[in-house]
């Protein structure tokens, strides 16, 4: 691949100041590495956030890619889309549910469960319908997600939020058993089977069925938000399947398209017949080149294995960094499952964010005191291994220096 004329990093005077980014600018990608526009590579521990499914320049998808967009690559919503068929009855076969909804991202598809929870209400008589949800969660930045969003340094100055929301604890039984007793307008619990934004902190696999279980006996939707830990992350197709159980509502985005923008709702039978013409729309949602982009990452997985990729390659990773910041100060714990891991320490870490992007290495700094890695699925295991031997020692040099008001 030959990559571009070197670019000078420098300000952005006209782009609005909503991201503090670091003076990377990145030119080209292969599998699980990345060039910046100087000729420096780096290995890519982010994989875009979740999103890079099968790496940089996929020599399966990057063709599928081309072929469609030089068919189709918009045509809108009041036309059969062949593709949203495909997709969406193989998101079915793969979850067990019904129908799908499509549309362009994470915020998109959390919006779309929440209209559906409200509907649903107001379908069996509920004039104020209320929705369960969680300390911590993230479920993105649109007003009403903000507000079923557990972080209020973000919400702040956006006032006032959307009511309608009854926030508990994660994994906490009674807690939510004490909702179900006393608040008559509940129609939905909505959570994260793994907080991403959160600070990779997982739902129990006890919690999930006891929710399934109050769920079905109030009559109420569980919606689970699988756009950062779904589509195979955690070792399988979704991480609440760890848990044997089924939701009601399941938003999808991020890896579905590999990269291509990209939202999905999952529905079943409790929820599938709720929304109808008129109730919700999109004009990009569903468009033929984010769907073929679904369609081939599906097809890519399975060809590939790279659910038990995720979960082997995910131990490799996960082992190896207990294993070399076992007993170090500060160090507090290693959570997640798969390919989605998190590394809490005792302290605000946001520096480690540009020291490792120094060393060659992309990770992400969520919730303050943890380091988040969610590399692509192809990921080998000498290439975790990597990940281990470049990241701890920066770790532990972050760790030995003496705390400051800054750090």
């Amino acid at each position: 691949m030959n990559a571009p004329e070197k670019l000078p990093v420098s300000p952005e005077p006209h782009v609005m100041k909503t991201y503090g980014r670091l003076p990377v600018a990145l030119s080209h990608g292969r599998g699980c590495w990345l060039w910046d526009t100087e000729g420096k590579k780096y290995l890519d521990g982010l994989a875009g956030i979740a999103v890079n499914t099968l790496g940089h320049g996929h020599p399966k998808l990057v063709p599928a890619l081309h072929d469609q967009v030089s068919k189709l690559i918009h045509s809108s919503n009041y036309y059969l889309v062949p593709l949203q068929e495909q997709l969406a009855a193989k998101l079915c076969e793969l979850s067990g549910m019904t129908n799908v909804f499509f549309c362009n991202s994470g915020l998109e598809a959390n919006e779309a469960a929440l209209k559906i929870a409200r509907k649903y209400g107001h379908d069996k008589g509920i004039d104020r319908p209320e929705i369960v949800v969680y300390e911590a969660a993230f479920h993105g930045r649109s007003i009403a997600t903000l507000s079923a969003t557990g972080n209020t340094k973000i919400q702040a100055g956006f006032g006032p939020l959307v009511e309608g929301f009854v926030r508990v604890p994660l994994n906490d039984v009674p807690a939510i058993e004490k909702v179900a007793a006393t608040n008559r307008n509940v129609v939905a619990v909505f959570l994260e089977v793994i907080q991403g934004e959160g600070g990779i902190r997982p739902t129990t696999v006890s919690y999930l069925k006891e929710v399934r279980r109050i769920c079905d006996e109030r009559g109420w939707l569980l919606m689970l938000d699988e756009v950062q830990c779904g589509m195979g992350r955690t070792g399988k197709w979704f991480a609440h399947q760890w848990a044997g159980i089924r939701p009601d509502v399941m938003p999808l985005a991020k890896g579905l398209g590999s990269g291509v923008p990209i939202g999905a709702v999952v529905c079943g039978p409790k929820a599938a017949d709720v929304m109808g013409p008129g109730n919700h729309g999109t004009t990009f949602g569903g468009n033929p080149l984010a769907m073929r982009a679904g369609v081939e990452t599906l097809r890519i997985m399975e060809e590939e294995k790279l659910l038990e990729n995720a979960a082997t390659v995910g131990k490799v990773l996960k082992d190896g960094l207990e294993k070399e910041l076992a007993g170090v100060a500060g160090f507090v714990e290693v959570r997640g499952q798969g390919l989605m891991i998190g590394i809490e320490l005792d302290r605000a870490c946001a520096p480690l964010l540009g020291r490792s992007a120094e060393a060659g290495l992309m990770i992400s700094v969520t919730a303050e005191k943890v380091v988040r890695l969610l590399p692509a699925l192809i990921m080998s295991a000498d290439e975790a291994k990597q990940i281990v031997a470049i990241l701890c020692p920066l770790i532990k040099d972050f760790l030995a220096a003496p705390v400051t008001k800054a750090a």
